[in-house]
Formats: structure tokens, C-alpha cells, sequence
């Protein structure tokens, strides 16, 4: 009876030794007697002792923190970058059996790809158009860890380190550009300034009047500074006047008098003196 009782007791102790607990992140693998019997999980399931060997994969997305590397630019620029891999299993079977360590095999993948990649641009599109090469990394990443189960879910360029020597001459090329652009700006304005003054010129020539109206409003705006010294222009035709005055032969006198001053001689147009 005591026998039957120990075999028993055995026999529970062994059944339990066989069941197994995954959570919901997590799968097991099952070989039996060193062959691919199944996946299972999550949840409980029972395997048969000593015959069955479990390997247990987390499923959740990884996070691969690509270190510094050193390379060279198409255009023959050193540089260093980094970036960070998030990858993740979907066939668990195919990561144990088709690579011996996954999460280096992956690294490594990654490492080399990155450098290739971004020796193969310039280094404007490697500042530029890190998109691009991101897409291109997880796409060259991801078509080598298909056939180990893993899928790439996004590669990240975090940080690219450029010679200080570059950083300077790459400054002198953007205050060159800003340079060249604020000279067209004001070039433009130029341009499309002197063709109001030429149209404001021909309205004026067209109208005397608005030139002293003009000269009238420069007076205002010179008042407004609080100026100390205030420049106040003639009209023109003052001075026209006055030269006219100086040309103008001296009065003659008959019988001892002088002749009546004509003030519409001043004013007459030049072409009038001449005829």
C-alpha cells in the first residue's frame, strides 16, 4: 500500500514538474528529444517531462541602442552616428532555430548597414535627409532578419557629430547664402523703387504744383524730429526769378528818371526772352 501511495505521489510530482506558465508577452518553444515540436502559449499548457525541453522568447518590440561609429561621406567627410534599432520576433521557432544568438546577429546587422548607408550620401543628405536614410537602413536590416523571424519596425539616426573645422566652413557657407539673398532682396527693392520714382517723376513734370507741394511736406517731416537746425528750400521759380533779375539789362534813365519796374519780366518763360 505504501509503494502504491509513493508511486502516486511520484507520478503527481512528475505530472506537475511538466506544467508550464507563459504570460502574454512571452511563447515557449517545445523540442521534443531535441526536435521543433511546437510553439505554445501564453497561458498554462503541460509538457511531458524529461522528454520535452522548453526555450522561452519575450515578443515585445527590443530596443537596440546603435553606439557611435566613425565613417566617411561620399564626399569624403568624417563623421560619427548613432542611432537607435526597434525590432521585434513573430516567429519564435525561426529565432531560435536559424540564428544562435538573435539580439547580436541583429546589432551586428544593423551596425554594418548603418555605415554602409551613410557612406554611400553626401554629408548635406545625411543632415538633410535622415528620413531617407533611415527607411533605407531598416529596409536593407530587415529583408537579412526575415528569414531569422524578425521583423524592423523603425530605424532612428539620433545624433551626427561633425568636425569642428567643417562646422565652421559649413557656417561661412550659410551666412554666404543668407548674404547673396538679402543683396537680391535689396537689389529687387532698388529696382522696383526707381520705377515709382520715374513714374512720380513724370506725374510731377506733368504738374509743377505737386513738386512744391512736395517740398512743403519734407518741411513737416524735418519739424517732426525735433531738429535743431531746419534746412528750408526755395521754390524754383523764385530762384529762376532772381536769375532772370541778374540777366535783365540795368534801367535806363530819360529825363533824369528811371523807368517803371515791369515784375511780369520775371516771370516770363525763357522762350519768351528769346523771341
Amino acid at each position: 500500500m505504501g509503494s502504491v501511495i509513493t508511486l502516486v505521489l511520484a507520478l503527481l510530482i512528475l505530472s506537475a514538474n511538466g506544467l508550464k506558465l507563459d504570460r502574454e508577452y512571452q511563447r515557449g518553444v517545445i523540442f521534443r528529444l531535441g526536435r521543433t515540436k511546437a510553439t505554445r502559449g501564453p497561458g498554462l499548457y503541460w509538457i511531458i517531462p524529461f522528454i520535452d525541453q522548453k526555450v522561452q522568447i519575450d515578443i515585445r518590440t527590443k530596443t537596440v541602442n546603435i553606439e557611435p561609429q566613425e565613417t566617411v561621406t561620399a564626399d569624403s567627410v568624417t563623421i560619427r552616428v548613432n542611432a537607435v534599432l526597434y525590432y521585434r520576433i513573430i516567429d519564435p521557432a525561426k529565432a531560435i532555430n536559424r540564428v544562435e544568438n538573435y539580439e547580436i546577429a541583429v546589432y551586428q546587422v544593423a551596425l554594418t548597414t548603418l555605415r554602409n548607408v551613410v557612406g554611400q550620401n553626401i554629408l548635406d543628405d545625411v543632415l538633410q535627409n535622415r528620413d531617407q536614410i533611415n527607411t533605407r537602413v531598416q529596409e536593407i536590416v530587415d529583408e537579412i532578419t526575415e528569414p531569422w523571424g524578425i521583423v524592423i519596425e523603425r530605424v532612428e539616426m539620433k545624433d551626427v557629430e561633425i568636425p569642428a573645422s567643417m562646422q565652421r566652413a559649413m557656417a561661412k557657407e550659410a551666412e554666404a547664402i543668407r548674404e547673396k539673398r538679402a543683396r537680391i532682396i535689396k537689389a529687387a527693392a532698388e529696382q522696383e523703387a526707381s520705377a515709382k520714382l520715374a513714374e512720380a517723376s513724370q506725374l510731377i513734370s506733368a504738374n509743377p504744383a505737386a513738386l512744391e507741394l512736395r517740398r512743403m511736406q519734407m518741411l513737416t517731416e524735418i519739424g517732426a524730429e525735433n531738429n535743431t537746425t531746419t534746412v528750408v528750400m526755395m521754390p524754383s521759380d523764385f530762384i529762376n526769378a532772381a536769375r532772370r533779375l541778374a540777366e535783365s539789362p540795368q534801367p535806363s534813365f530819360a529825363n533824369g528818371q528811371a523807368q517803371p519796374f515791369n515784375p511780369e519780366v520775371l516771370f516770363v518763360p525763357k522762350q519768351e526772352e528769346k523771341e
